[in-house]
């Protein structure tokens, strides 16, 4: 892909700084000074009619004054001159500027537009992308450039720091300083008035020079741009976020929900966010703290496959205390397997408990600490080993740690290590910093560490699943369920019935309750013993969100008189709590013979930002009065699932309790992974309440469930992460004869990837990559067949094979530029299959695709002796120039209006 804009403002070979002043405590004056003091190699041009010089430099009166174009315009004047300013700047070819101003949302021009959008408009007219305003600016301190306004001193590193606070940009870089953490990039966004956290990421994930990525986040605006850049840049590498604003607030307008089922209000905006940075695959931590030892911590941390912590403690303090921060985290301390016991009471005090933290007692000398460390390693009895050590007089501090960095040479897990204290170990803590090891002043920062360890590995892998468009794991009736939305909505409803929504539940295999419909209490009475008592009674009734409220529900009612009795109670306690309450009936149902069931809650909500959301937990009434819900975004594939029900409060009740067996979990999240399914088939529906859902060992069961629809027209890229798009499958037959699908990657194309590309000649690899590639790592080869299908697709050609598994015979990739107006494109053939239209037909489907989805731009670079792609490339009518590579041509094809197609 290319960064053309934010080469511009990242690395830009000639600055302007428009409003350079020379009086102290300007931003003007301090941004000048700063430029200078950086050691900037490239022009910088002042800009002040009113003086000759500043700092030393000669100004010019205006843009067009300058004697060469810049490439970063940093536009330091009030907001009301922005505009003109970038007019100027347009007609001169700058494509980046940086907007120190603020209060262009509340500033006005003559006829009353906020300047917001006119510098929108004319940034966009001329090509000029926008930083700002409001921003402490940027800082590459590599390029020596410190184009900001802070007084703060930045040392070269290897992290990416991308803030939306200027407060917090400036907190960061005071405390950064004498801990002597670099930085690649400094980053304030501001008002994200244009580039936003998408942008940035998508360069800092690219940036050879920047090794993890940090990010201090208040708000989204562009979901689709944050979600695809976010989760490419995971895949590459360690992104840690704070979150702000984490206190509760409402997330619709006052009184928007009352049209819905009320679910909006279990979860909190914060709810939301964290899911989205799980799903995102960026680590979150809860703050500043704790942002640069946890990015630390990761970077350096070994690739674990589990979760299994064992903690050495000189006493049973440390342990105790790494333990709490631990359980606090929601993690509990593995058990140690007998074996490995056996083996430590042989190199232990005889009083030793066999327990994980293991007290090694306060006297332990270094060969002590070694022997334990020496079985856990034999024993491969953990995934993270975390050394803690409190100074005494019985032992040496500094020797134990010297043993511990000594034998982490033949430890292959990740070692942490915590010596408690402040300067009487700080010389034991700083070897270990020259050692590369991860070490701590208290137990609980040890623990968050291995937290911040496994919470990461967590997040990856729940980043690595594509979950897809259409499940292979159950057939739904989805004529069935549109039927039943069709006719609500063109009756002009758009809260469906309890029997409606069970009935689109049922459709997608999920087991339901029967609801019988009652007019009155005397028919309610005549139907429960039609049905069979005992029987649960509903009021139903569209002004009543919450029915236990008004005591609306009555369960095992065992008389006909009873029932009647129960509903002329609940039509007398609404009216008196709402005297304009409509009540339109009762539902009734039999009484499920199922006393060890949970009552849980599977529901939908659609966010303005992120778009639908499943969320689970404790059902029933306790789920509006502890609320703990667990908050997923579709779609689902059963290891999502999984863990959505271990993240929510709900998870503990469905383990083994008292001698009720542990309930089903694999029936409640296939539950989960059918609601998802339904989400994708049924865009109208935006509200759903499954609540109670009834789990046991025997399976799961819908006894109440609502469904709410949208009447108006659906988004099509309504989902934050866009599930694989099954319908642009496409079968067809080769030249000689050979069936063929050509279908968007999927991740379990991994292996047949890489046998492939087996079948590839050196020349072809050359070809395609540009330089010869013996070994594509398995981090390359999963971003290659990971993607997001939003602003990334890749078509392969896929043929079963002799042995009759899927091989893969070609490939076509685009890349989109964060504005969709261009994708770059890559193409390579296996090299025994070439002739047989492979390309010609890849290529026409990738062009087909990025033409529907508005590309205007087409383009990708080609070596100039491939002279079979450059014929058909050609035959497309692609235009060919110059690329800045010598021995590339630049291969690029206008999709609007479109050419004709070989």
């Amino acid at each position: 892909m290319s960064f053309h804009f934010l080469q511009s403002l990242f690395n830009p070979q000639s600055i302007a700084v428009i409003g350079a002043s020379a009086r102290p405590q300007r931003i003007g004056n301090v941004l000048m000074r700063n430029l200078l003091a950086g050691g900037f190699g490239g022009v910088i041009m002042p800009v002040n009619p009113k003086r000759e010089a500043v700092a030393g430099v000669l100004t010019y009166p205006n843009v067009a004054a300058l004697p060469q174009t810049p490439d970063l315009a940093i536009i330091c004047t009030p907001a009301a001159t922005v505009p003109a300013l970038l007019e100027d700047l347009g007609r001169r070819g700058t494509r980046a500027a940086i907007i120190m101003a603020g209060y262009l949302a509340t500033t006005f021009d003559a006829g009353g537009r906020p300047l917001e959008a006119v510098v929108l408009e004319t940034a966009r007219r001329h090509g000029i992308r926008l930083l700002g305003g409001s921003t402490l600016g940027i800082l590459v301190p590599k390029a020596g450039i410190n184009a900001t306004f802070s007084q703060m001193r930045v040392e070269p590193g290897k992290l990416g720091f991308v803030s939306q606070s200027d407060a917090v940009g400036t907190m960061v870089l005071d405390w950064a300083l004498p801990k002597k953490v670099g930085f690649s990039h400094f980053v304030s966004l501001g008002d994200g008035l244009d580039i936003g956290f998408g942008e940035v990421l998508d360069f800092l994930a690219s940036d050879p020079d920047t090794q993890a990525i940090l990010l201090y986040i208040e708000s989204i605006r562009d979901r689709r741009s944050f979600m695809a850049a976010a989760r490419a840049a995971a895949r590459n590498k360690p992104v840690v976020a704070i979150k702000a604003g984490r206190a509760p607030h409402p997330r619709l307008p006052a009184g928007a929900e009352a049209s819905g089922l009320g679910m909006s209000d279990l979860i909190s905006s914060d709810d939301v966010f964290d899911a989205v940075l799980r799903r995102a695959g960026i680590l979150r931590v809860e703050h500043l703290d704790e942002l640069f030892g946890a990015v630390e911590t990761v970077v350096r941390s070994r690739p674990i496959g589990g979760s299994r912590l064992v903690a050495i403690s000189n006493g049973g303090g440390g342990g105790i205390m790494a333990e709490d921060s631990l359980y606090l985290g929601g993690y509990t301390m593995p058990a140690l397997e007998e074996q490995t016991v056996a083996k430590l009471r042989k190199v232990l005090p005889a009083t030793w408990d066999g327990c994980n933290p293991i007290d090694v007692r306060v006297d332990a000398s270094a060969a002590r600490y070694e022997a334990v460390l020496k079985v856990l390693c034999e024993e491969r009895a953990a995934n993270a080993i975390l050394v803690m050590h409190t100074p005494n007089a019985l032992s040496s501090s500094e020797e134990i740690a010297e043993t511990v960095i000594k034998a982490a040479k033949s430890i292959t897990c990740n070692l942490l290590t915590c010596w408690i204290g402040d300067e009487s170990v700080a010389a034991e803590r700083m070897r270990f910093v020259d050692a590369g090891i991860p070490t701590f002043s208290t137990p609980g920062h040890g623990a968050r560490a291995f937290l911040h360890i496994d919470n990461h590995r967590l997040a990856r892998e729940l980043l690595m699943q594509v979950p897809p468009s259409v499940s292979s794991s159950f057939t739904p009736d989805v004529d069935g369920a549109r039927r039943v939305v069709r006719e609500a909505l063109d009756g002009g409803r758009t809260q469906l019935a309890e029997a409606e929504s069970k009935a689109i539940l049922s459709a997608y295999g999920i087991p339901v309750v029967a609801t019988h419909a009652a007019a009155d209490p005397q028919e309610a009475a005549q139907v429960a013993q039609r049905i069979g008592l005992p029987v649960a009674l509903a009021v139903i009734s569209r002004d009543l969100r919450r029915k236990w409220d008004i005591g609306g529900v009555a369960l095992n009612l065992e008389t006909a008189e009873a029932v009647e009795a129960a509903a002329r109670g609940m039509i007398e306690r609404a009216r008196i709590k709402y005297p304009d309450v409509t009540i339109s009936g009762f539902n009734l149902q039999s009484m499920l013979p199922r006393g060890h069931a949970r009552q849980l809650l599977v529901g939908v909500v659609t966010d303005p930002l992120f778009g639908p959301l499943i969320i689970f937990g404790e059902g029933g009434r306790a789920a509006g009065i502890y609320r703990g819900m667990a908050v997923g975004l579709p779609p689902l594939n059963l290891p999502l699932a999984h863990d959505l029900v271990g993240r929510s409060r709900a998870a503990a009740l469905l383990e083994t309790h008292r001698g009720d067996p542990a309930a089903d979990r694999e029936a409640i999240a296939l539950v989960l992974t059918k609601v998802s399914q339904l989400l994708i088939d049924l865009p109208e529906i935006v509200e759903l309440d499954i609540n109670p859902l009834f789990a046991d060992d025997k399976g799961v069961t819908v006894v109440d469930a609502h469904i709410q629809l949208s009447a108006a027209p659906v988004d099509a890229h309504r989902f934050a992460i866009q599930p694989y798009p099954k319908a642009l499958e496409q079968t067809t037959t080769l030249r000689n004869g050979r069936a063929v699908l050509y279908r968007p990657i999927r991740p379990e194309d991994e292996a047949a990837h890489y046998v492939f590309l087996s079948h590839m000649s050196e020349q072809d690899l050359v070809y395609r990559f540009f330089h010869y590639v013996k070994q594509i790592p398995r981090r390359d080869m999963a971003r290659l067949t990971q993607i997001d299908y939003d602003r990334e697709m890749a078509f392969i050609a896929s043929a079963q094979g002799e042995d009759g598994a899927a091989e893969t015979l070609g490939v076509v990739r685009i890349v989109t530029t964060p504005d969709n107006h261009t994708a770059e494109f890559a193409i390579i053939i296996r090299s025994d299959m070439k002739g047989q239209g492979i390309g010609a037909g890849l290529l026409r489907k990738m062009i087909k695709f990025s033409r529907e989805r508005g590309i205007r731009i087409f383009s990708g670079d080609v070596m100039y002796d491939n002279q079979p792609m450059l014929d058909l490339l050609k035959a497309f009518g692609f235009s060919f120039g110059r690329s800045e590579e010598a021995g590339i041509v630049r291969c690029t094809l206008d999709l609007q209006p479109a050419p004709a197609q070989p």
